[in-house]
């Protein structure tokens, strides 16, 4: 690199237990405003839409443009973070998402709510990936898993309670769900004030340029792909002039991108770092894990209130085996891995754990019991908890100091990016498999198969109170069928993942925090730059 930086003060000396839970604070109360924004609404789009008198193409968006802003800005915003005061971006992220939040609350159009919904998404991505860099500046790899369980807690909390709250409000009267925005406002404030009373960074002074073009090149790229994947299967066919359209524009972007990038001195995302392959096989891994498991659990929810007949507030309750064993497994192998210095025997454990539980969870039908589900929920929760942070803890301990940022922006990238394309692409099978089930049960009952199958067919979940009983078991049979099918096509790519991680070499993890290894870099750069002035 052709920039230049110093420290301000002197180097920096490893920060006890007590300060890093201090800094710590208000990175959880980010995490969780995070968190909480992606789920809070999941019970309350439909009162949300309805009230704006807006169209299911409105209610996709609502959803898809926040997880798309989020994922296509992640790794600017780590990008930033090697060149830039981490903290101010990290309290820059959270202002943009009270801003958004603000907005969304206020909203009295389906354009204004999707335009603040964005406003959110990037603001959450500055969460995403900047949370995660400063963990590893202030806490070294051989520290980490001990606070990897602090934050699977915050997670699994911020998972469970966002749609269990989301009701709440919308069912509340006097509250209404304008206040499912609102409520994180107070959450990010409170996260803004602890970050500049508790974390302490050292200064830096850098001289860089960002590279605009490429950031410019990236972000609508990925997004073009991410827009097709949204809504191919919905709002067009797979097999379409607009696929041809935004799959074209999407890869002649990337490589563009990939031209500026690798004739940059700043680029966005390095390209060398992927020659690192520690950093080339996690992000393979990521990306993986996110189609898997994300792309599988996101319809859980549906299985539980179609085929199991239960409440919204049931069915969120029902989630709770997979995000206690998320939470068990993270802690504990978290611990574990810090005592002893040895991590990839719970990658490879994860891997194996997430592969078993989807294909567990492929055989469920409309008439699994609930102590069933819990049981295959939990070995998938298991082996996430014992995969996700470690693949980036891995990462993190293999790269340069200075390169923290766009290591673990593009592990986080990766893994944002094969949610959507999951959810997407499994979302699309599922509806053309419950369409499937549904005319074979109608058929085989005498009844006529006209329609849309039960509403399947444009992504709404019928109405089970309101359907005779003939029907009614014939959706809750296709649904389970169908919910089956999906987390079978999810195995193989867990499968792969679990092979990805197999040729990860362990290498020592490192007991110096992000911080003293960016002083050690500066001082041997100044003292070879000494030298060759010098010679």
């Amino acid at each position: 690199m052709t920039a230049t930086q110093a420290p301000d003060a002197a180097s920096p000396t490893a920060m006890t237990n007590r300060q890093i839970l201090q800094a710590m604070s208000g990175l959880m109360a980010g995490m969780f405003v995070a968190i909480l924004a992606g789920t809070v609404v999941a019970n309350a789009l439909p009162t949300i839409i309805a009230d704006l008198g807006a169209s299911q193409s409105s209610y996709t968006w609502v959803v898809t443009s926040e997880l798309l802003a989020m994922t296509a800005t992640v790794p600017l915003w780590g990008k930033l973070s090697d060149l830039f005061d981490k903290k101010l971006l990290l309290q820059l992220s959270l202002a943009m998402f009270v801003v958004g939040s603000l907005l969304a609350g206020f909203s009295h159009g389906v354009e204004l709510l999707i335009f603040s919904r964005v406003v959110q998404g990037i603001g959450a991505g500055g969460l995403t990936a900047l949370a995660q860099v400063v963990m590893a500046a202030v806490i070294p790899p051989r520290r980490l898993g001990k606070y990897a369980g602090i934050f699977g807690a915050v997670f699994a909390v911020g998972t469970v309670a966002g749609p269990l709250i989301g009701g709440v409000l919308v069912d509340t009267s006097w509250l209404g769900w304008r206040w499912c925005f609102f409520i994180g406002v107070p959450f990010a404030l409170l996260a803004i004030a602890l970050l500049q009373r508790t974390l302490r960074l050292p200064q830096t002074r850098r001289e860089a340029k960002i590279d605009f073009l490429g950031a410019f090149l990236i972000v609508a790229g990925v997004c073009a792909l991410l827009i097709w994947v949204s809504m191919a299967g919905n709002e067009f066919d797979w097999a379409s002039w607009q696929t041809a359209a935004l799959t074209g524009a999407g890869v002649l972007l990337l490589v563009a991108a990939v031209f500026v990038e690798a004739r940059t001195p700043e680029p966005v995302i390095p390209l060398d770092i992927f020659r690192n392959r520690t950093v080339t096989l996690t992000t393979v891994a990521s990306l993986l894990v996110g189609v898997a498991m994300f792309g599988g659990t996101v319809f859980l929810s549906q299985y539980f209130q179609v085929s199991l007949g239960k409440s919204p507030t049931v069915a969120g309750l029902m989630s709770l085996p997979m995000i206690l064993g998320l939470l068990v497994s993270s802690t504990v192998a978290g611990q574990v891995i810090s005592r002893t210095g040895v991590w990839k025997r719970y990658l490879v454990a994860g891997a194996v754990f997430m592969t078993v539980g989807l294909g567990l969870l492929a055989t469920i039908d409309a008439d699994t019991s609930f102590t069933l589900l819990s049981v295959y929920m939990a070995v998938l929760g298991v082996g996430v908890g014992m995969l996700m942070q470690n693949l980036v803890l891995a990462a993190q301990n293999d790269v340069p100091a200075s390169e923290l940022g766009a290591a673990t922006s593009v592990l986080s990238f990766f893994r944002s990016m094969g949610g959507t394309i999951g959810t997407s692409v499994l979302g699309a099978i599922l509806a053309n498999r419950v369409a499937s089930e549904m005319t074979k049960g109608l058929d085989a009952a005498g009844l006529p198969s006209g329609g849309d199958g039960g509403g399947s067919g444009e992504g709404s979940v019928p109405d089970m109170s309101t359907l005779p009983e003939p029907l009614r078991q014939i959706v809750e049979h296709a649904y389970g069928v169908a919910t089956a099918d999906l987390f079978l096509i999810a195995t193989p790519c867990a499968l792969l993942a679990l092979l990805t991680v197999v040729f990860i070499k362990e290498k020592p993890l490192k007991t110096t925090s992000g911080m003293e290894r960016l002083a050690e870099e500066a001082g041997a750069a100044a003292g070879t730059d000494k030298t060759v002035a010098g010679s």
